[in-house]
């Protein structure tokens, strides 16, 4: 049997909604064919934006989006994608699949879609391939609303308004597909570049740098040092990847080992955020600096017949493990980890949503997000587990994980099980509570390792009620094998 304590006394800072992000990249089928179909599309679209799709992400209350990248970023440019369609640069995208950009999707059209999906927009700025003037005009166009060219030229292209920017990175990757730097030169470049990123109005703009790639401490490390008065948040990218660039297997091909060695590549974010939270601590011991992992996920195979520069995978009960695990150590650690957008949203990486023309299905990962939500801008509670270590020498992980928070009067607690085999009996000690009322739960499962839903059967991993029981301050609960359950107790 596994004990969890959760300490109810022990309130810890809010679990940030933003947490629970987006991404949206200029990459296969994400923008073109997810998000947006355009409006003269046979498929149901409100404005062009697919209705199905949208429906989905506002059920799980999508926060945030990113936008426009991903690499992709350093090298858009954004007034090509303004103005009328006829009228818009064309351009190759060099990091995807080598196919023509046409631009149709720009900064109006991204601005839209956060306003019917109900999220704050987060846009990634050109530095790699653009210019201080560039990014300086770009958050004047968007944020503007007094008289200059850019808000000028704003209305001219039919939007009088200004928009409100909330989140902004200066940069992507540049410590690879941004442009191969040192984070000593970064540094120096996002001091000059955020100085032009204006705050204008009432807009107040949250600023993150370009932070690391996975285990590179020594630029958390440099980039803190000469920048950390200037910045309100440090990005970190990693993805869940197996063993070598060349030995990833689609996502629903995977032995018993391969199981294991994925959720344990997951769960070794536990590492990478206390590790560099403890070097931000050098320079930033009151937390004020966010660390944002704005792009995390399984990164596997693409699927057979597909464009390998789409980067389309499909989404099993291991991919919904593997976000269970990492959505839990977030809340953990959610007085540094403030915010986070799984890569990517629609038909990309570790997509909650996959489209095939008219047909849509909400994959594994997607319930998950469902299940996690009432996490969010919920207070964190302090929990425990004790469980055991599962899995082959070379990939060891905690059969059990747990995170909890309280929030309108309850009690939130997610658990995921790795095991694939065995159930698991847990007894949950609401510690500091003296008589429970009620508990309910809900469980995402699979029958297989490898479940999936498909188009021909959308509804294979769905998230179904469970069994628990309260007695006194306990709460008793079966885990089944390979599952993701959330449970609210009163």
């Amino acid at each position: 049997m596994d004990f969890v304590v959760v300490n109810c006394n022990k309130e810890g800072s809010k679990i940030s909604r933003d947490i629970y992000g987006h991404f949206s990249e200029h990459l296969g089928r994400c923008i073109y064919d997810g998000f947006w179909v355009g409006k003269d599309s046979e498929i149901p679209n409100i404005d062009g934006y697919r209705k199905d799709v949208v429906e989905a992400f506002k059920e799980i209350d999508i926060p945030n989006l990113r936008w426009p990248g991903g690499c992709f970023a350093d090298e858009y440019h954004w007034k090509d994608g303004i103005g009328p369609y006829s009228n818009r640069k064309k351009m190759i995208n060099t990091h995807w699949g080598g196919v023509v950009e046409d631009n149709s999707f720009g900064t109006h059209e991204f601005f839209g879609l956060c306003e019917v999906l109900g999220c704050k927009p987060y846009v990634n700025g050109n530095v790699g391939s653009g210019t201080v003037q560039e990014m300086s005009e770009w958050v004047e166009y968007i944020t503007f609303d007094g008289e200059s060219p850019m808000s000028k030229l704003r209305e001219a292209n039919g939007h009088k308004d200004a928009w409100k920017l909330p989140l902004f990175c200066v940069g992507n990757e540049n410590w690879g597909c941004g442009g191969n730097m040192r984070p000593e030169y970064y540094a120096d470049l996002y001091r000059r570049y955020q100085t032009y990123v204006r705050q204008y109005g009432n807009n107040k703009i949250f600023k993150i740098a370009c932070g690391p790639n996975a285990g590179d401490f020594n630029w958390t490390d440099v980039v803190m040092k000469n920048a950390a008065q200037f910045m309100d948040g440090l990005s970190l990218h990693y993805y869940t990847v197996e063993p070598g660039w060349n030995e990833r297997t689609p996502a629903a091909e995977f032995d018993e080992d391969r199981w294991y060695l994925c959720l344990n590549k997951a769960s070794w974010m536990n590492y990478l955020v206390e590790t560099h939270g403890k070097i931000m601590d050098k320079y930033d011991p009151e937390k004020r600096v966010a660390l944002v992992v704005d792009e995390w996920g399984t990164w596997h195979a693409v699927e057979k017949g597909t464009n390998p520069g789409f980067l389309y995978q499909q989404n099993t009960i291991r991919d919904a493990l593997a976000a269970g695990i990492t959505l839990n150590i977030f809340n953990n650690y959610c007085d540094r980890v403030r915010i986070a957008n799984i890569a990517q949203a629609v038909n990309v990486l570790q997509s909650p949503v996959l489209t095939e023309g008219t047909k849509m299905i909400k994959t594994p990962t997607w319930y998950v997000f469902h299940m996690y939500k009432n996490h969010m801008d919920a207070v964190h509670l302090e929990s425990f587990v004790s469980t055991q270590q599962i899995g082959p020498d070379n990939a060891k992980v905690n059969a059990v994980t747990v995170s909890a928070s309280k929030k309108d009067g309850s009690y939130n607690i997610t658990l995921t099980n790795a095991d694939l085999k065995e159930s698991r009996k847990i007894t949950i000690k609401m510690d500091g509570v003296e008589k429970l009322s009620s508990a309910s739960a809900k469980c995402l499962c699979g029958k297989k390792m490898n479940s999936m839903n498909t188009f021909d059967n959308p509804d294979e991993v769905v998230e179904k009620e469970c069994e628990v029981t309260v007695n006194n301050n306990l709460v008793e609960i079966t885990l089944p094998e390979r599952s993701v359950v959330s449970i609210t107790v009163k």
